[in-house]
């Protein structure tokens, strides 16, 4: 039997995706000469999500793998969408994702000119003409995929008449919707985008770019093929959707008789317990059930920035998941994995309490305040360890005690001894609750002193080990606890009426007030952090100078199955 040799790329050994196979084969048989370039073309119309991110990962990940290039273009064609404030969104995610364009900034609105010339080749070819339909009558004239459309009426106007009626709706004479400019192809296609899709459209509105020069736009099918031709792009890398939109690309090329990027199709991200469509995260930040686009509960790439998520975790979630043919859905809980793993490595340990109780060391000097040393990052010996005060009364986290604890409880309960991370072996002997609400306010221990973590003496185990920060010392903080904005593992599955807002985790944020230990003073903005025994945190943009704001990046562990999901 003939031995299958299985294609790997030689820096990760992996087997080599569908769309690398491609590229290799076109790279072996000289086509376009060997040269590989790419590009990445968002519509400036929104912030870009974790989607986007996987696209950004393939297309710029694809011109450097095989030294080629990839350009960053803003298809550009709808001003009334489009703002400058996601153009330079857009801008910001691609650079902080770690990919550089260089010199390689385009925009479909630098092709208009030329675009304006293909309309006039197909309308000269009787390939387009002017049609006087309401959008409403095209839409119900156009049929379905098990009946065909019909023709318009205005399909039969001479090549003279479509020339002379397109140049007056470039130079505004006709009021928005009056007209269009319809490709002239088949009505009866069982491919419901050649049925005479529009070309242009009158929309007397201001653009970003070419501010009020033009009164007509190209439609994205018309500009986005032809902006890649303009490009010379070798591979227009796409996602699914655009499977069925190939054929009509490839009519326009025919058409007008330019240069052919090849188009491949890949399946669009989708991720659990969130939702990429655009529009739907546009109505979650304008009804106010997030604080914005960058809020750290979005998907958005800004939003998973401020969460403090890594470029690192991002680019390593996508070169994971790989590339598929088929859409699916990956497990939020891969994209937790992938930033764990990174911060694992980069973070530096702080002790912090979210839910603090005082412990009070009964037998511990007054005034005596001791330095602990702790290490920064066991992972990583170069970031050294740092001094912890430590001092009488220390707070500990409130459900690191019980009174009655359950077996296999290895914290705090009375007549139990626990270490203090880095410091000393100390035992609960009474507790001192509030006499209205029976809530414990304050626990009463007492220390071993010849435990100190580090001597050479200190040489007795105990079961638990509980972190803690000094009161005298202790740090205020708001720490805001982030979890995941829906409750449905789909919320695009709705059954009985319901909307994907109607799924949404009304706990995925809860704030608490926290104390940290004081090495805390000295976090940046955006600096990460592991809370000993709690998760990963990010310093936020809210911080100021009298009170530091952390965000939960991920707990320790996928402590999801506490929360109750929706089915």
């Amino acid at each position: 039997m003939e031995e299958i040799k299985i294609a790997e790329d030689e820096k990760t050994n992996r087997a080599l995706n569908f769309i690398e196979d491609i590229i290799e084969e076109d790279i072996r048989n000289g086509v376009n000469e060997g040269r590989v370039h790419t590009r990445f073309p968002p519509e400036p119309n929104g912030y870009l999500h974790i989607g986007h991110a996987k696209s950004i990962c393939l297309n710029f990940g694809l011109g450097n793998k095989y030294n080629g290039k990839t350009n960053l273009r803003f298809d550009d064609t709808n001003p009334v969408k489009e703002d400058v404030e996601y153009v330079e969104s857009i801008m910001e995610d691609v650079k902080w994702l770690g990919f550089d364009w260089q010199d390689r900034l385009f925009y479909a609105s630098d092709y208009f000119d030329q675009l304006y010339e293909y309309a006039i080749i197909l309308i000269k070819k009787g390939k387009a003409y002017v049609c006087d339909m309401t959008a409403e009558e095209i839409s119900e004239t156009r049929g379905t995929p098990t009946r065909p459309g019909k023709e318009s009426p205005f399909r039969i106007r001479s090549v003279e008449e479509n020339l002379d009626l397109f140049s007056r709706m470039r130079a505004g004479e006709f009021p928005d919707g009056t007209r269009v400019l319809r490709a002239n192809i088949d009505m009866t296609s069982p491919n419901m985008h050649m049925r005479d899709p529009v070309l242009y459209r009158i929309l007397h509105a201001y653009h970003h770019r070419t501010e009020n020069r033009w009164c007509i736009y190209p439609m994205y099918d018309f500009a986005h093929g032809q902006s890649d031709s303009i490009e010379h792009i070798t591979h227009s890398i796409c996602t699914l959707e655009f499977e069925v939109h190939r054929p009509l690309y490839d009519w326009f090329i025919r058409e007008i008789g330019i240069y052919a990027p090849r188009q491949i199709e890949f399946a669009r991200l989708n991720v659990t317990y969130t939702v990429m469509s655009k529009r739907k995260l546009l109505e979650l930040v304008r009804e106010g059930n997030v604080s914005g686009w960058d809020d750290p509960r979005m998907p958005t790439i800004c939003g998973l920035r401020r969460r403090g998520y890594t470029p690192e975790s991002i680019r390593n979630f996508a070169d994971i998941i790989g590339v598929a043919k088929r859409d699916n859905i990956i497990d939020v809980s891969l994209l937790e994995f992938c930033i764990r793993e990174d911060l694992n490595n980069r973070a530096n340990r702080l002790m912090a309490v979210l839910d603090p109780v005082k412990v009070i060391l009964d037998n511990y000097p007054e005034d005596l305040v001791e330095e602990m040393e702790s290490v920064n990052n066991p992972e990583d010996e170069s970031k050294g360890k740092r001094k912890v005060p430590f001092s009488k009364t220390v707070f500990i986290e409130r459900d690191d005690f019980m009174e009655d604890p359950p077996n296999k409880f290895f914290r705090l309960s009375p007549g139990r001894e626990v270490r203090l991370k880095a410091a000393y072996i100390i035992k609960c002997e009474s507790v001192a609750k509030d006499p209205k609400t029976g809530k414990i306010e304050e626990i009463h221990c007492t220390y071993d002193p010849t435990t100190k973590s580090g001597m050479p003496e200190s040489n007795r185990k105990v079961k638990g080990t509980l972190h803690w920060v000094s009161a005298k010392h202790a740090v205020a903080a708001e720490v805001r606890l982030y979890d995941r904005l829906f409750l449905k593992e789909n919320p695009d599955e709705n059954e009985l009426g319901a909307t994907y807002k109607d799924f949404l985790n009304p706990n995925s944020l809860n704030i608490v007030s926290a104390l940290i230990e004081p090495a805390v003073k000295a976090a940046q903005i955006l600096e990460k952090y592991q809370f000993e025994r709690t998760g990963y945190f990010s310093v936020d943009k809210d911080s100021t100078t009298n009170m530091l704001v952390f965000n939960r990046v991920v707990p320790l562990k996928d402590s999801w199955s506490k929360v109750e999901k929706v089915k």
